[in-house]
């Protein structure tokens, strides 16, 4: 690394991309030839891949030492190998691009301009997704209920796709909790921001590994950690339904004293119970997400598990 430039680190979370890693090493080199007066450093973190992904980023290693790769005991989710990636970092600036290249790194020199005119957090927002219809909505969806209700501001169309200064990168790994959603903290942390609007491609090689349950518990992380909406809701709900079903009981109580039992079928009583046994269920389920975060955070485990760190930079850094 020289020491006479400002370095930036791209971090790149890998998870069985065996047809992509190479293609996005290549399109990243590309895209910081535009940025020549900035050394870099490239870290690819992989998510316990099956496939050869692993082989490939070995070889990349062997040839540019500029690259270093991690390799997790398994696969602990996009989420956490992003945040080992970016404890590892020794950047000055720091960047995430998937494997994919949905998110194009040929934007990062627009990060990088809006970060010299002085913004320590520039975030990449997406004008235009090319996306399958049904993931398009969801994404928008999810965006506009966490913007309702999370008790911080995060912009619309925004992923992990971004630009962090030194200081706020070290404010984020920082954070001791375990249940993260790195686009809650980001924003969290707060600090002068910009935006740079972009279009979404659709990836080149190879087919998403994320399903639908995986953006349903990333969705959980953001709102559960970022929101208690959910719980306010539930007794703002359990109050109006037991007033109301107080009140209904009282004029039924009159009714049955003056006019006689109005009722004569079981129907009306099993469709109760289903409503609020449903309901009862719901709330507790929200309740037991809470928990189940404080139970994580409790046992205070690691949120990651490296096995193995090649062209190792902070080591280096340090000695």
């Amino acid at each position: 690394m020289a020491f006479n430039k400002k370095t930036l680190s791209i971090v790149v979370p890998t998870f069985n991309e065996e047809d992509n890693i190479e293609y996005a090493y290549k399109e990243i080199i590309k895209a910081l030839e535009k940025i020549p007066k900035y050394d870099y450093e490239i870290i690819f973190v992989d998510n316990y891949s099956t496939d050869k992904s692993r082989k490939i980023i070995k070889t990349i290693t062997k040839k540019d030492k500029k690259v270093t790769a991690i390799f997790l005991s398994r696969n602990f989710t996009s989420e956490y190998s992003s945040h080992a990636a970016m404890k590892q970092a020794i950047g000055d600036i720091l960047t995430i691009v998937d494997c994919d290249l949905q998110d194009h790194p040929e934007i990062i020199p627009k990060f990088i301009k809006k970060w010299e005119e002085g913004f320590p957090v520039v975030i990449g927002v997406r004008n235009v997704i090319n996306d399958t219809f049904v993931m398009k909505y969801v994404r928008k969806l999810f965006y506009v209920i966490f913007k309702k209700m999370a008790n911080i501001e995060m912009p619309l169309n925004a992923g992990t796709f971004c630009l962090l200064d030194r200081k706020v990168l070290d404010v984020i790994i920082s954070l001791p909790e375990k249940n993260r959603f790195f686009r809650g903290l980001r924003s969290w942390a707060g600090f002068k921001t910009a935006y740079v609007e972009y279009e979404r491609r659709i990836r080149k090689y190879g087919s998403t590994k994320n399903t639908l349950f995986d953006y349903i518990r990333d969705a959980q992380r953001g709102l559960l950690g970022f929101s208690f909406i959910p719980l306010d809701l539930m007794s703002t709900f359990g109050f109006l339904l037991t007033f109301f079903s107080f009140v209904l009981a009282i004029g039924y109580l009159f009714w049955v004293i003056f006019f006689g039992n109005p009722i004569n079928a079981s129907i009306p009583i099993m469709l109760s119970i289903f409503v609020f046994g449903g309901i009862q269920m719901l709330g507790i389920s929200i309740v037991g997400k809470y928990i189940q975060i404080v139970f994580e955070e409790v046992k205070g485990r690691p949120s990651y598990v490296i096995e193995e760190i090649l062209n190792d930079h902070k080591k280096n850094k340090k000695n």
